[in-house]
């Protein structure tokens, strides 16, 4: 059935996809550029996408030159404009030309049967390209902001740890060594690239955003990056100013509750199974930790925006010395996650839970989403993770007292409690 409409449907897909792209070069154009010459936008972008389609089409018969004839000419056309544009001096870039070009090919590869995909995902794939390219045409001002907020060391950071990621990663021993047979260097590869890429959006996010978006802001995308940063920049400012007390605990909260979040996206990564079961717990954290944060949000909207977000400092995720850490203290919790569970059993389990929470959530994730995909027992896989949850907040609310004073400690000792007894009750119910 599907083949009796796969031209209408290649016409169809090609069109969609050249509209999209068409609307937004047309929203672009500056207000008094006045009428939109040959490198157009609604109409121009679609047309090029018909012709992509309707030239593929055609060659399907026995005009098999006939793609590659068309691309040749629309590839003519855009030199020709590009060439008048430089000759009248006129500075526009390539980006116009480009994205010309990626319609046609789009509309094209839009009515292509047999090329990469099948015809029930090509439509999606089709569209979906349509829709980044779309995304990234019309994000010219954020990502010009980006590269005036990432600095030449944060670049450099990024371009050697992607370096190693690509290049090196994949050369790493797919095997088991060392005490225990634990120890494999491919996965703790993968464990720093993942704890790094999670890390690296907050700070990228963070580096866009800036300070000026909100201290709400600032803590959510610190959770992402860390939320023991969060709590001592916090507790130190509310130190100084008293008043500022509710606010910090917001942002304390706040940034610990998407912390339980980034532990349910980690193991939905590493070993899927395992995240059904650690829903309850969890999410029952993050559902009461929000809750908190709503009602503390509504008592310190006014001191909110007096609490400098720029106070709270990152490190670039990707940096090769954060990055050898995190290997190191994955490799060490695991290797004791494990020896603590042959040696002293459950209690061993739990006992290195808390003592790796104590630093660090994402180490005892990892190590035990992997120890549960190795035969650990899914309600002591459940129950060992969110032990290091515990831990965690515990310690990050034992900063907020010591540092930020009895005023911020009430809200955040509130706070903190009822997310550990939710979890609690989580791990009850996972081992009734």
């Amino acid at each position: 059935m599907w083949q009796d409409y796969e031209p209408f449907i290649s016409i169809g897909v090609a069109l969609a996809a050249g509209l999209l792209i068409g609307f937004e070069r047309e929203q672009s154009q500056s207000p008094d550029a006045g009428q939109i010459g040959f490198l157009g936008g609604a109409r121009t972008y679609p047309l090029f996408a018909l012709v992509g389609a309707l030239s593929v089409l055609l060659g399907h018969g026995t005009w098999s030159f006939f793609p590659l004839l068309s691309f040749l000419g629309m590839l003519g056309l855009v030199t020709i404009s590009y060439a008048d544009d430089v000759r009248k001096e006129r500075d526009r870039g390539l980006t116009t030309e480009a994205s010309l070009l990626l319609t046609f090919l789009l509309g094209a590869l839009g009515a292509t049967r047999t090329l990469i995909l099948p015809e029930s995902r090509r439509v999606i794939f089709v569209l979906g390209i349509a829709v980044v390219v779309t995304l990234l045409l019309s994000s010219k001002p954020r990502l010009k902001d980006l590269v005036r907020h990432v600095s030449a060391d944060d670049l450099y950071a990024t371009l050697k740890f992607l370096i190693i990621a690509v290049l090196i990663l994949p050369l790493l021993p797919n095997t088991t060594f060392g005490p225990l047979s634990v120890l494999n260097p491919f996965n703790i590869g993968l464990m720093v690239a993942l704890i790094a890429g999670v890390s690296f959006v907050g700070y990228v996010a963070i580096r866009i955003l800036g300070p000026g978006r909100g201290l709400a802001v600032t803590a959510i995308i610190g959770g992402l990056i860390s939320s023991t940063a969060v709590t001592l920049a916090s507790a130190g400012r509310a130190r100084k100013d008293q008043e500022l007390a509710p606010a910090a605990a917001l942002a304390i909260v706040l940034a610990s509750t998407i912390m339980s979040a980034r532990v349910l996206f980690e193991v939905a990564v590493v070993y899927r199974p395992l995240l059904t079961p650690l829903l309850p717990p969890i999410g029952a954290m993050f559902v009461v930790g929000m809750a908190a944060s709503l009602l503390l949000y509504r008592r310190s909207r006014k001191q909110s925006d007096a609490l400098s977000s720029s106070e709270v400092t990152f490190q670039n995720p990707f940096e090769l010395g954060s990055a050898v850490k995190s290997g190191l203290l994955f490799a060490l919790v695991l290797l004791g996650a494990k020896a603590a569970q042959n040696y002293a059993g459950t209690k061993g389990i739990y006992f290195a839970a808390l003592f790796a929470g104590t630093t660090d959530v994402d180490a005892i994730t990892l190590s035990t989403a992997n120890l549960a995909r190795s035969g650990l027992a899914t309600q002591i896989a459940v129950t060992t993770i969110v032990l290091g949850v515990t831990a965690n907040t515990i310690v990050k609310g034992s900063m907020a007292v010591v540092v930020g004073g009895g005023r911020l400690a009430r809200p955040v000792i509130g706070a903190f409690a009822a997310i550990l007894i939710a979890g609690a009750l989580g791990v009850a119910l996972t081992w009734l």
